[in-house]
């Protein structure tokens, strides 16, 4: 049994090194080869099933030590694969996390897990590949190649910068949130949850403005308290990291509005355009205000865009295109200048002592003279951290072209209710 396992895993090795190696224009034919090997018995397919988990298991360690997390490689298999490779990845994340005790993985990255719905649903492991095919509907030919495709774009992926521990890895001794309710959370998250859950469900915009308003207002509050809290500590806290999905179409205005929830938030964002995503820098509570915020503003702008219909030229030619990146650019600007003054605003007020209670109400303090240096100390680590993170970072220019797209997309934005949505909601990308 033993050197079937070991023959069965050396032949998978080679099948998918084969495979790696193989140029652009023969990958195909490369990939059918290694299949047709794997497959070809049905008695050696159970063999087959533990060494593609035991190559995963490998594979997946790898990466996380490159940098990636379960969010990342989802989001890649989605925009570059097929349903069943989606559901493959799924499959063999939830092998891998049986590797590792829950206080291994950082909350997010028990977040992702639990988002992607893992689960390890086989009896044994030489049960994995024939109860995948029979559920999935697919042969072991197709099957096999699936794997080696997978295999493939997880294989070729560089390295990037880490945005959390590796599981195993040094936790930062850092108070987490999670970014949906849970039991004991402090009672200004809760009212601020409370705020936006009531301006999503308002049919009236001046409600849902005044509602989302404020709540951005006790996310201010909250991130102000948490500055004085840190710099009160022997040790403050440190900045982390996220990553967040933006992908076509039109990425390039979907990483503006990105930027403009992050900016208001004392977070900062670099866009990789090549692996449709961006990593958001800030401190931890910070970093949750920005994911719910910029979700749901952009599921508000694709609402108001997508009313506006298709758009023509006085010839019939179509800027439909034209159009919706306008609409997006100016709504992204426009929601900055929002964001930014309800935080500016927060901000002058606690500085004069006047205080956010977690019931919404205000209240007047003696002022804190530690509160400007201590949000300036901590807008400066952000900085710093981001240029440890990313020391070669360069700009780049979205351009506008459609007059009324921009006129559309500022009005949207003036009517946009500034609130997030719960991870059950929406259904992370």
């Amino acid at each position: 049994m033993d050197e079937e396992r070991k023959s069965t895993g050396e032949l998978l090795e080679r099948a998918l090194a084969a495979v790696l190696e193989a140029p652009e224009r023969r990958v195909e034919n490369a990939v059918d080869s290694a299949a047709s090997l794997l497959a070809a018995s049905a008695e050696r397919w159970p063999a087959v099933s533990r060494a593609l988990l035991t190559l995963a298991d490998a594979s997946l360690g790898a990466l996380w030590a490159r940098g990636w997390r379960p969010a990342d490689l989802a989001r890649l298999v989605r925009r570059d694969l097929a349903q069943a490779h989606q559901a493959l990845l799924v499959d063999l994340l939830a092998a891998e996390a049986r590797r590792h005790s829950p206080a291994a993985l950082d909350r997010r990255w028990q977040e992702q897990l639990r988002e992607l719905a893992t689960e390890v649903w086989w009896p044994r492991d030489e049960d994995f590949l024939p109860g995948f095919a029979t559920r999935h509907r697919l042969d072991r030919f197709a099957l096999a190649t699936a794997a080696l495709e997978l295999l493939r774009l997880l294989g070729r992926l560089p390295a990037i910068a880490p945005v959390g521990p590796a599981p195993g890895g040094a936790q930062r001794p850092v108070e987490h949130r999670a970014a949906v309710r849970v039991p004991g959370e402090p009672r200004m998250l809760a009212r601020i949850r409370a705020l936006l859950a009531k301006a999503e469900s308002t049919e009236y915009p001046q409600e849902a403005e005044a509602l989302t308003e404020k709540a951005q207002q006790l996310m201010a509050q909250h991130s102000i308290d948490e500055a004085l809290l840190a710099a009160g500590a022997p040790e403050g806290s440190l900045p982390g990291a996220l990553r967040i999905g933006v992908e076509n179409p039109y990425e390039g205005p979907k990483a503006m509005l990105l930027d403009a929830v992050a900016a208001a938030n004392r977070c900062r964002v670099v866009w990789a355009k090549e692996f449709g995503f961006c990593t958001v820098i800030g401190f931890d509570s910070d970093l949750d205000a920005v994911e719910l915020l910029y979700t749901s503003l952009l599921v508000q702008a694709t609402a108001a865009m997508q009313q506006s219909g298709s758009k023509q030229h006085l010839d019939g030619a179509s800027r439909t295109r034209a159009f919706r990146q306008s609409f997006l650019v100016s709504y992204a600007a426009r929601i900055r200048e929002r964001l930014t003054e309800a935080t500016e605003r927060t901000t002058r007020e606690a500085a004069a002592g006047r205080h956010l209670r977690e019931d919404g109400t205000a209240e007047q303090l003696v002022p804190d003279e530690r509160l400007l240096p201590a949000l300036a100390a901590r807008e400066e680590a952000v900085d710093s951290a981001t240029d440890r993170m990313f020391p070669k970072l360069t700009s780049q220019r979205v351009r506008v072209s459609d007059g009324e797209g921009w006129a559309a997309g500022r009005a949207a934005a003036d009517r946009a209710a500034l609130h997030g949505r719960s991870r059950v909601e929406r259904g992370r990308g």
